[in-house]
Formats: structure tokens, sequence, C-alpha cells
């Protein structure tokens, strides 16, 4: 092999061995810019998707913060007007009463109510009051129940009280009370779906 043929030989083998190891040098390169790529990309995608869970979370918060303040507020204005209401009724309720105090129904209640105290006191002595209002049914009530009934100092709205006094009992069926009883007992939602039972269990009914 002449000289300018091992030198053609020799520029060959180093060109090759040259574009070898460049080409291997480029693929090094590229997988290196590759698994670079790959990583920025799953860092990039973690850091966007734990953005997106906080301003989620953000979102969430602020929701249910709003949510609360508008609910508190809701029940508040609820319940303001489930108080208005309330004395609404029990205004209404207390004229209703009033209306009756006029009739000969109530006359028999005072009658039912003096003789059911009277039945408690047995033979002990018994102190029945009616209202101041009602001073002018004492007599004729008197006489039906033959009891001494005296009018009391202070209005009670109507109906009666007695104490028996050797039982320290005190016996109060008074209207005032028993409007008491029925407002302490008056539950909104029962009275919104039709359900009487505290109200009457109250003693807002006249029988």
């Amino acid at each position: 092999m002449t000289t300018d043929e091992k030198l053609q030989h020799f520029l060959e083998f180093s060109m090759k061995d040259a574009r070898i190891r460049s080409e291997k040098m480029l693929s090094d390169y590229c997988s290196a810019l590759d698994a670079t790529y790959e990583e920025h990309k799953k860092e990039s995608l973690k850091r966007a998707e734990m953005q997106i869970q906080i301003e989620k979370n953000r979102i969430v918060r602020n929701f249910n913060k709003e949510y609360s303040i508008e609910q508190l507020k809701i029940k508040r204005e609820l319940k303001n007007k489930e108080t208005e209401f309330t004395e609404m009724l029990f205004t209404e309720l207390k004229d209703t009463l009033a209306r009756f105090m006029e009739t000969p129904e109530y006359d028999a209640l005072l009658v039912k109510q003096i003789l059911a105290a009277k039945e408690v006191a047995e033979t002990d002595d018994i102190r029945i009051y009616m209202d101041p209002v009602d001073a002018a049914k004492i007599p004729h009530i008197s006489m039906l129940t033959k009891t001494n009934i005296i009018p009391s100092q202070y209005s009670f709205l109507g109906g009666t009280r007695a104490i028996v006094i050797e039982k320290h009992i005190l016996i109060d069926n008074s209207f005032e009370t028993k409007l008491a009883e029925a407002k302490d007992n008056f539950h909104f939602e029962d009275f919104l779906f039709g359900d009487f039972d505290n109200v009457e269990e109250g003693g807002i009914t006249h029988g």
C-alpha cells in the first residue's frame, strides 16, 4: 500500500471515528436535553398543579366564608321575622281573649276555675281573686259558686287566681300566666306546619 493510500485510509478512518464520536456526543447531549426538559416539565406541571390547588383552596375558603356570613344574615333576618310574627300573634291572641271575656262562656269559665280550686282546697281556707276588670262580675260569680271572691289589686288579664293558705298552694288560672306559658312553649315551626299541641299545653284554650 502506497503512502498516499495509507494517508487516505487513515483520513477515512479518522473521519469515520470523529463522525461516530460526534454522533454519540450529539446523541448524549440530546438525551441530556430531553431528560432536562422532562424534569423541567414535571417540575412545571407540579408547580402548576400546586398553584391550581392553592387557588382552589382559596376559592373554597372564600366561598365558605361568604356562605357562612350570608347564612348568619339569613338566620338573623328569619329570627327577627319570627320574633315580629310571634309578638303580632300573641297581641292578636290577647285581643281575642279580651273579646272572649265579654261572652257568657267566659263567665262559665270563671265558675269552672273557682269550683276546681275549691275541690283542691277541700275543707281548707281558700282565697280566690278575680281581675279588677271583672269587678262587676264578682257578685254574680260569687253567688253561682257560693264563694267569697276578692277583687285583685293588680290586673292579670282575666281568669282567676286562688291561694290555699294551709297547703301553701297557688292555683294560677290567670290569662296573664296562661299567655306567658303559651309564649314560652310556642315554636314557630309548629305553628307554621299546623302543630298546635304546644300552644294547647300552654293553656290557651277555653275548655
